[in-house]
């Protein structure tokens, strides 16, 4: 039977095929990993790109502190970028797929090596 972790991972996987996204496994579990127990809950697991007040928290908490990218120009692009992949009409935006966009489009890699 699979663990909750890999039926996260398994379901990142399926909206990014959906979306047509490329996908590193190993990059992208080590997202999961890293953002703990938050991608188990219904309501944490996914980013309301609607809310400004979500958005200023990826950019300044995950995009400034764990990424260490502090040009808010920067930030923005990666968050507009992550919602065009994603669909801006998708309402269940993947965390994990979210943040994984974003490491990727700010060539962030080695910070989950």
């Amino acid at each position: 039977m699979a663990s909750k972790f890999e039926g996260v991972i398994e379901s990142c996987k399926a909206q990014m095929k959906a979306q047509r996204i490329p996908c590193n496994a190993d990059l992208l579990e080590k997202i999961a990993k890293s953002l703990g127990p938050s991608i188990y809950n219904r309501d944490a697991s996914t980013v309301a790109a609607s809310q400004k007040s979500e958005l200023a928290t990826i950019a300044s908490g995950f995009i400034g502190k764990k990424l260490g990218v502090k040009d808010e120009a920067k930030a923005t692009a990666a968050i507009q970028y992550a919602i065009e992949k994603i669909g801006p009409s998708n309402r269940s935006k993947k965390r994990v797929v979210f943040y994984y966009l974003i490491v990727k489009k700010l060539k962030k890699e080695s910070v989950y090596k």
